[in-house]
């Protein structure tokens, strides 16, 4: 094996296991281990992981509640670092900055995967997770890292980026100028959704239960929002579109489900689409006669390919978007923090672990 740096023979990483205490609810153990680091096989590399950052499948993994569930697995889908080492010598990818292609079985088809779908991290498909020092890694599934981002942010990118790509740009199919709703603003993907719109010259507006998240939404570039939690909330959107110019949405880029289709139709123009990339307040998602009369469109959306990750990175880096982080964690003793600050659901945008003590605190956000 040709290296750029002295390798270590292990690893520490965070490792997926069965509680050892039964609990109500379940919550499996999140242990950090030493592992022998492999001998890399032609087409593989090492990435020395200077960043990972923490996904809600995480904590679902922990819950129990996550299918698939792989015990001994590593933990983390985001990861972002260096290539230290392969066994071609003369590797260009040697020494470059990179971060790695969160998921498997979906190259560049248009529609859907085109072999059994899986994400690295946590799961019995593979025992690759991004929470670890060393990861090796074909090197066909890792992209470079755009200049202008550092490690810690490159690490709040992919999966999440992947999601909003996908549901905003290509099923939802939002466009300068578009008036977009991206509902329950503050995680990841519908902040990430939020920049990837007004990069485009959409005119956005989001839902939150926090007036808060409201405000900090509206300083990346929305152009207002309204609470969630008041029962009117669709009326006082219309309110704030007619106040703006405009008479009705394009595009509602949902993560909620339920209602969303019957409280958003009466402002989503004939033909306009809802894209549900999640559920987190419902698990069924109701449609009408009214809303098939008026032509809009119901469309799941469930991350995305290879491609499609290829080609928002491409778009962040003509742009110069720089992800939100909320918290950056020091080291992977940390861990337990960060599944903590998922729990109580209060953070706006990605929380980082980050493994090197030279990673940049802070990066200021752009669009």
């Amino acid at each position: 094996m040709a290296a750029a740096i002295q390798i270590p023979k292990l690893t520490r990483a965070l490792v997926l296991r069965k509680a050892a205490k039964a609990t109500k609810p379940v919550y499996h153990d999140a242990v950090l281990e030493e592992r022998p680091i492999p001998e890399l096989k032609p087409g593989q590399i090492l990435v020395r992981i200077h960043a990972a950052a923490f996904n809600h499948r995480d904590h679902w993994l922990r819950k129990g509640s996550y299918p698939g569930i792989g015990f001994g697995s590593v933990l983390g889908a985001d990861g972002a670092g260096v290539v230290v080492a392969s066994p071609d010598k003369n590797d260009v990818l040697l020494e470059k900055r990179v971060f790695l292609v969160p998921m498997r079985g979906w190259e560049r088809d248009p529609d859907a995967p085109e072999s059994p779908f899986t994400v690295i991290g946590g799961t019995k498909a593979t025992t690759l997770g991004t929470f670890a020092q060393y990861v090796v890694v074909e090197r066909e599934q890792v992209i470079p890292t755009p200049d202008h981002l550092d490690d810690v942010h490159a690490a709040a990118w992919p999966l999440g980026a992947v999601t909003a790509w996908r549901a905003a740009m290509i099923n939802g199919g939002v466009k300068q100028g578009d008036n977009v709703l991206i509902t329950g603003i503050g995680g990841g993907v519908a902040l990430l959704a939020l920049q990837l719109c007004v990069a485009r010259g959409a005119n956005v507006y989001v839902t939150s239960g926090s007036q808060d998240k409201i405000r900090k939404a509206v300083e990346l570039g929305a152009k207002g929002g309204v609470s969630y939690k008041s029962d009117d909330w669709p009326n006082q959107l219309a309110a704030l579109l007619k106040q703006n110019g405009a008479s009705a949405l394009n595009a509602v880029i949902d993560s909620g489900g339920g209602d969303i289709m019957g409280k958003t139709s009466p402002i989503l123009k004939p033909g306009g689409r809802v894209v549900v990339f999640g559920m987190h307040a419902n698990p069924k998602v109701t449609m009408t006669m009214r809303e098939v009369m008026k032509n809009q469109k119901l469309l799941g959306s469930t991350m995305g390919s290879k491609q499609d990750l290829i080609d928002a990175t491409k778009f962040l880096a003509q742009h110069h978007i720089v992800p939100i982080v909320s918290d950056v964690l020091d080291g992977l003793e940390a861990a337990e923090q960060g599944f903590q600050i998922l729990e109580r659901g209060d953070h706006f945008g990605k929380v980082v672990i980050r493994l090197t003590p030279d990673s940049p605190r802070t990066f200021p956000a752009k669009l």
